[in-house]
Parts: C-alpha cells; sequence; structure tokens
C-alpha cells in the first residue's frame, strides 16, 4: 500500500492525495491479440474466405493476496461468428495467460483452449474461458525504504515538497520492478497476428 489509514483512493488528506496500490497485478489484453479470424481455405486473406470471427471479451478478475502467493482467477468471454450457417460445429481456440513485470519482462506464460459451439443453422456463439496467475509476494511488495519515501508527509514550503518522489529513478525503477500484468489473449500464429495489425 502506498497510503494506509481508513483513505480512499483520491482522498485528499493532510500532506497530499493518497494513492492505494494493491499487491494484485493488472489485468488487461495485450493490443492484437483480443480477436482472431479463421479463413477457409488457410492460406487465403480474402474477405470472402473469412470462416470464423472471435473477439475475447469482458474480462474479469479476482485477487487474493492473502498468502505467499498472489493468487489471481480471471474469466473472459468469447463471442464467435461464423459467416455460413450449417450444422452444429465446434471451434476450439487457443489462448495464454502471461505474467508481466515492470511493463516488459515476461515473467511466465501459460497455454489453455476454449471450445465455442454453433448450434445447427446458428451464426453465432459464445463460450466462457478462464485462467489463473500466481506472483510471489515478495517481488511484488515495495522495499521499505520506498515505501517510506513515497508515503512521507511533506509541508508546502519544504524543498522536499516540490519534488515527486518518482523524479527519483531509484523510486521509480523499485515501484516499476514490483508492478505486474496479468494478460490474457488468443495464441495467434505470426499470420494471425500480422492480420490483425495490418488489417
Amino acid at each position: 500500500m502506498v497510503a494506509g489509514g481508513c483513505s480512499r483512493t483520491g482522498d485528499i488528506a493532510e500532506g497530499g492525495i493518497t494513492a492505494v496500490r494493491s499487491a494484485c497485478p493488472h489485468v488487461g489484453v495485450p493490443a492484437g491479440t483480443g480477436d482472431v479470424t479463421l479463413f477457409n481455405p488457410a492460406n487465403s486473406r480474402e474477405a470472402s474466405a473469412i470462416d470464423v470471427v472471435a473477439v475475447l471479451t469482458n474480462v474479469q478478475a479476482t485477487c487474493d493476496e492473502a498468502g505467499p502467493q498472489i493468487l489471481t482467477n480471471l474469466t473472459f468471454d468469447v463471442l464467435a461468428r461464423r459467416n455460413q450457417p450449417g450444422p452444429a460445429r465446434d471451434v476450439t481456440l487457443p489462448y495464454f495467460i502471461t505474467v508481466v513485470r515492470g511493463g516488459t519482462a515476461v515473467t511466465a506464460k501459460r497455454l489453455g483452449q476454449v471450445t465455442v459451439r454453433f448450434a445447427e443453422g446458428q451464426i453465432r456463439a459464445q463460450a466462457t474461458g478462464q485462467a489463473t496467475s500466481s506472483i510471489d509476494r515478495a517481488a511484488a511488495t515495495l522495499p521499505e525504504e520506498v515505501r517510506k519515501r513515497l508515503t512521507e508527509k511533506r509541508k508546502a514550503g519544504d524543498q522536499a515538497a516540490a519534488m515527486d518522489p518518482l523524479a527519483d529513478p531509484a523510486i521509480r525503477s523499485a515501484v516499476l520492478a514490483s508492478t505486474f500484468e496479468a494478460l490474457v489473449g488468443f495464441q495467434l500464429t505470426e499470420d494471425q497476428l500480422k492480420y490483425n495489425v495490418t488489417r
């Protein structure tokens, strides 16, 4: 926690505005991995060859930070549409969950699969997927000296009051190193990712 007591995020308290920092990871979908397009034939990229389009959305997370491992459970919806109605059909889509530290360093990655089932004659289908991540509490905890620098009260007029602690590269680096993200998205081939980026 960056600020303690009964303060809520954004509360104005003596010495400034409080902010609450959780050890739980930020959750999101990496750019370019939130949707997937399947073609038939597979090597075509013509609009007329689009077979199935799926979107990964509604990512929800619950976090348990009580123990030595911070556990995050994610759920998400996959909304799919096929180009032509037809017989009942299952389409299985691979996805990943990855833990990123400091915005760039991947510390863990796991793969899973979610299957959408198109009913006979229907062109739309929906499924729910889930994934979990685990982060070492010690790695996500700010060092005591950094917490003190961030939470110390500063009085107007003091030289230190005009200095943002995060302007100190050592403080900024420590905060970044203890910040994690849990990211979920479709496990795309190189061609699928290229299609998403360039279409």
